[in-house]
C-alpha cells in the first residue's frame, strides 16, 4: 500500500513536532512537509502536492487556516482540519473552504489515523460531536450549549449590565465575564452584546 503523504501546517512548534512524532509510528502515512503559517502552508502545498494537508485553523498573523483551505483544496490534495475550535462559525467556514474533514485536537490516535486515510480517498472524516453539530444543523434543530455560568452571565447581559456590574452580581472577576462572554459570542456566532440577547432570545437560551 502507497503511503498516504501528509503536510502538516500549525503555527505551533510543539504541536508539530508531537504530531511528526506520532505520525511517524503509522507505516502507511508520510510527512513530506510542515508549515507554521497559511501562506507556507499554501506554497508547500503547490511544491509538494501532498494526499492530504493537516490544517489547524488559528495561525497567528496573516491569513488563517480557513483561507488557506480555500487556497489549497483541489483534485488530489484533501484538507484535513485538525483543530481545538468546534463552534459552528467554524465548522462551516472550513466546510464551505473545501476542507475534506474536520477532526477534534482531543481525539485518540487511532481516530487521527483513519481520517487521514479517509481524506486521502476522498472521503469525509468528521469527530463524532463535529458531526452531531453538522446533522443538527441539517435538520435545523441545533441549538448552542452554553454552560450554566454561561447562561447567568447571558442572563445579566439581557438586563442591559455592564462588564463590573455582571461581575458583582456573580461574585466574579471582570476578566472572567470576559473570557465567558468571548465563548458566548464564538457559541452563538455573533460578535456584540446585543447580537449574542437577539439569538439567546430567539433560540430561547436565557435562564
Amino acid at each position: 500500500m502507497t503511503a498516504v503523504r501528509i503536510l502538516l501546517c500549525d503555527d505551533h512548534a510543539v504541536v508539530r513536532a508531537g504530531l511528526l512524532a506520532l505520525l511517524a509510528s503509522e507505516p502507511d502515512i508520510e510527512v513530506v512537509g510542515e508549515a507554521g503559517s497559511g501562506e507556507e502552508a499554501v506554497a508547500a502545498a503547490a511544491k509538494l502536492r501532498p494526499d492530504v494537508v493537516l490544517m489547524d485553523l488559528q495561525l497567528g498573523p496573516g491569513i488563517d487556516g480557513v483561507e488557506a483551505t480555500r487556497r489549497i483544496a483541489a483534485p488530489g490534495v484533501h484538507v484535513l482540519v485538525l483543530t481545538t475550535y468546534d463552534t459552528d462559525a467554524d465548522i462551516t467556514r472550513a466546510i464551505e473552504a473545501g476542507a475534506t474533514g474536520y477532526l477534534l485536537k482531543a481525539e485518540r490516535p487511532e481516530e487521527l489515523f483513519s481520517a487521514i486515510h479517509a481524506a486521502a480517498q476522498g472521503r469525509t472524516a468528521l469527530s463524532a460531536p463535529v458531526a452531531g453539530r453538522v446533522m443538527d444543523r441539517m435538520r435545523g434543530t441545533g441549538r448552542p450549549t452554553l454552560t450554566d455560568r454561561e447562561r447567568d452571565i447571558l442572563g445579566q447581559l439581557a438586563r442591559g449590565l455592564a462588564n463590573r456590574d455582571i461581575a458583582r452580581a456573580l461574585f466574579i472577576s471582570e476578566a472572567t465575564v470576559k473570557t465567558h462572554l468571548g465563548r458566548i459570542y464564538a457559541k452563538l456566532d455573533v460578535d456584540t452584546r446585543a447580537g449574542a440577547v437577539a439569538v439567546a432570545k430567539e433560540q430561547r437560551l436565557l435562564p
